[in-house]
């Protein structure tokens, strides 16, 4: 059997027996609330900022 080839009666009646008691919890972590944060610098030091990392960036 070659790269990529297999065998068609593996992919047939694939029964597998679950316990979703055993699942993932995509909700086990979740929370409400607010985040902030504070800075010493001004919007336009932040744009400012954000303009010289784009054109370094450009220069690479």
């Amino acid at each position: 059997m070659g790269f990529g080839s297999y065998d068609e009666s593996e992919q047939q009646d694939q029964n597998v027996d679950t316990d979703e008691s055993e699942g993932v919890n995509i909700h086990e972590n979740d929370h409400e609330g607010e985040i902030t944060f504070e800075t010493e610098a001004s919007t336009d030091d932040l744009v400012d900022r954000l303009e010289d990392i784009k054109d370094s960036s450009n220069e690479a």
